[in-house]
């Protein structure tokens, strides 16, 4: 009998910890005991004075168990999230690897993929998932700023696969290839995976394009413009694995396979030297960020990361989420530095007491 109580408390125990997760509706709702969920109040305030004094930030907000627990700014505007479009793009991916309509094991030649500048032989055997990884091993610019060319290897000299550079060609490549072979636009699929199902609030699909110097390489960027409380949506989405409420948006296993370590910590600071400086130690996935620390609060986190200061982080075990965004048209800007103690002091302003 005693048997039988323990193991009624534990399913009670575990079915009360699945219950306190929250999805918004319409609106986000406000944790209105968030002091008492573990959130320490003069470390949030120390948090929004930092924002204030020492950031350019102009929305931010942190979600815990599906409320919000911290605001600041505009988190309505849609503007420019440069970068973490690659982490939205990665998930749209997953659906069709699913249905078989994108094979991750395809080469550029089977896809008959060339670009301005002729791709060598030894390029032409890059699979799709090593675009996702940015390890193509193909070192040619994209048509938009961005990537880290003066890292590059010598054309030819690498092995796809083998080496890790954050390189724009094969973000904007894995755009391309996304629509050639699921025949759909990337903005409808973000309007019907995500925003529709996530009920956004400010997508708006009018203003999302693409663009890029096409004389440098064919295939543009898909730039996308989305608001705070939007991407907020998207990386509670990613803290519960694909899952929105009783409904499997994602599928689970993409969401596992987009963070793996494709690439450790040690590697990005033997490929790019001045990650050696940065307060967080990353790896990366498919197109995510992910922490590579052991700290109790940070293991298993992962970022969407954008530049000027946009940012998408998840950390799981404290089911947070911490999204945040400078908005490009005030010519407002963070350093990278700036986003790496913004996310910290998030994560230090939880203080698990209770």
């Amino acid at each position: 009998m005693k048997r039988n109580y323990i193991a009624l408390l534990m399913l009670l125990s575990f079915f009360i910890k699945v219950q306190s997760q929250n999805f918004p509706d319409n609106q986000w709702e406000y944790d209105e005991n968030f002091q008492e969920n573990g959130w320490k109040i003069e470390k949030l305030q120390e948090l929004q004075r930092f924002i204030v004094d020492s950031s350019h930030v102009t929305g931010f907000m942190i979600i815990n168990n599906g409320k919000i627990v911290f605001e600041y700014g505009n988190t309505e505007d849609n503007s420019y999230i440069a970068s973490c479009r690659k982490s939205i793009l990665a998930i749209l991916y997953g659906k069709h690897v699913k249905n078989g309509k994108i094979n991750l094991e395809a080469t550029l030649d089977d896809l008959k993929i060339e670009d301005v500048t002729p791709l060598l032989p030894i390029e032409k055997t890059a699979k799709v998932k090593d675009l996702l990884a940015s390890r193509s091993g193909v070192f040619l610019n994209g048509s938009n700023p961005g990537s880290w060319s003066r890292y590059y290897r010598e054309r030819g000299s690498v092995k796809p696969g083998d080496y890790w550079i954050y390189n724009n060609w094969d973000f904007n490549l894995a755009g391309f290839i996304f629509e050639k072979l699921t025949s759909k636009d990337i903005y409808d699929e973000v309007e019907n995976q995500l925003a529709i199902p996530l009920k956004m609030e400010d997508w708006d699909k009018s203003i999302q394009r693409k663009f890029g110097n096409t004389t440098i390489s064919k295939y543009p960027a898909y730039h996308m413009w989305f608001s705070t409380r939007d991407m907020a949506r998207i990386g509670l989405l990613m803290l519960n694995k694909g899952k929105w409420k009783d409904k499997q948006i994602i599928d689970e296993n993409w969401i596992d396979n987009m963070l793996k370590f494709y690439t450790t910590n040690d590697e990005l600071i033997k490929n790019v030297p001045t990650f050696k400086d940065a307060i967080i130690n990353l790896g990366y996935g498919y197109m995510w960020w992910l922490w590579d620390d052991n700290n109790v609060k940070t293991k298993g986190a992962f970022s969407a990361l954008g530049a000027m200061g946009q940012s998408i982080t998840v950390f799981p075990k404290i089911n947070t989420v911490v999204v945040f965004k400078t908005n490009a048209r005030f010519g407002r800007s963070n350093s990278s530095d700036i986003t790496f103690k913004l996310l910290k002091k998030s994560v230090d302003s939880y203080i698990d007491n209770h």
